[in-house]
């Protein structure tokens, strides 16, 4: 994900939280930890056959923790895989950068985000109250232990992933 990709990012996170989605700043002051030598940020953004953002997932790495900071992709591309590829990208990103641990926050209320992270080995470890605001709304905490020797499933969708401006 690069600087040119926020507003599209931005418009697809309004239409999937319209809630509580992230604002530009957050963006751009995530973006802000991608391109120094201590870098502590990975934003990858997916593009469907046309060249517009179809999903985008971020990490934090720090300290041998990993964070999934978001994930998405857009309801035109559910059940294609491609949710798969961007998180099997965090994934395989944690392990490079010696991640002990890969934990994330998935709304309580979304079985289906739940099941692919289950899928990937990912296991409930605790629940953050009122996490989401405004809406008050429970985040469940999941954690893959060792992302360096996780199991990985197969990606099935054709879409082209960009990380960090190189083409994948």
């Amino acid at each position: 994900m690069r600087w040119w990709d926020i507003e599209p990012v931005l418009e697809l996170e309004r239409v999937l939280f319209p809630e509580d989605a992230w604002s530009a700043g957050m963006f751009w002051s995530e973006l802000a930890e991608t391109r120094h030598p201590g870098a502590t940020r990975h934003y990858t953004v997916a593009e469907d056959g046309t060249g517009r953002i179809a999903g985008y997932a971020g990490l934090m790495a720090v300290g041998g923790e990993g964070d999934v900071q978001t994930i998405a992709v857009a309801r035109e591309h559910w059940g294609t895989g491609l949710g798969s590829r961007l998180l099997t990208e965090l994934v395989r990103e944690a392990g490079r950068r010696g991640c002990a641990d890969l934990l994330l926050e998935v709304r309580v209320d979304n079985p289906r985000a739940q099941r692919l992270y289950e899928r990937f080995g990912f296991e409930p470890v605790g629940v953050r109250r009122n996490y989401y605001q405004p809406a008050g709304v429970d985040a469940l905490v999941m954690r893959l232990a060792d992302p360096a020797r996780a199991l990985l499933p197969e990606a099935t969708d054709d879409m082209r992933t960009r990380t960090e401006g190189a083409q994948q």
